[in-house]
């Protein structure tokens, strides 16, 4: 399993980056991959992209206005990612673990983390890059 950590400061504060994050039904409006969510019940939900392919996520842990911990799968990954939040004055800084594993890469392992890594930088860029142009 290969981890990656990505730091941003947001220029909101933490409630309202709290709010945007954990409102997994609102994703498609702000995450320019996604198509849409669907609730599967009170701690699981999917994320289809506009392709249509789906990643299942299971909320494993959620303290408001702190953190958030999720397991994911799709037919690719499965892993688990976390989200610190942190107030600094009128700002937040996001702190964003996860960690993933290819589940069907036949390759030697140094194929395969290098697949796991660039998924996750890929993943964790996108996320951030859109939260922020949500937030204006």
């Amino acid at each position: 399993m290969t981890t990656s950590n990505i730091k941003a400061v947001l220029r909101h504060d933490i409630d309202h980056i709290w709010k945007t994050v954990s409102a997994f039904e609102r994703y498609h409006t702000w995450r320019k991959n996604v198509s849409k969510t669907e609730k599967i019940d009170e701690k699981q939900f999917i994320e289809y992209t506009k392709e249509g392919y789906s990643t299942t996520f299971r909320i494993t842990a959620s303290e408001p206005n702190k953190s958030l911990s999720l397991d994911m799968e799709n037919n690719h990954v499965k892993g688990h990612w976390t989200i610190a939040f942190m107030p600094k004055g009128d700002e937040t800084e996001i702190d964003f673990t996860a960690c993933a594993e290819a589940k069907k890469l036949v390759t030697r392992p140094v194929g395969k983390s290098v697949f796991e890594q660039r998924y996750l930088e890929q993943e964790q860029t996108q996320f951030i890059a859109d939260l922020k142009e949500s937030l204006g």
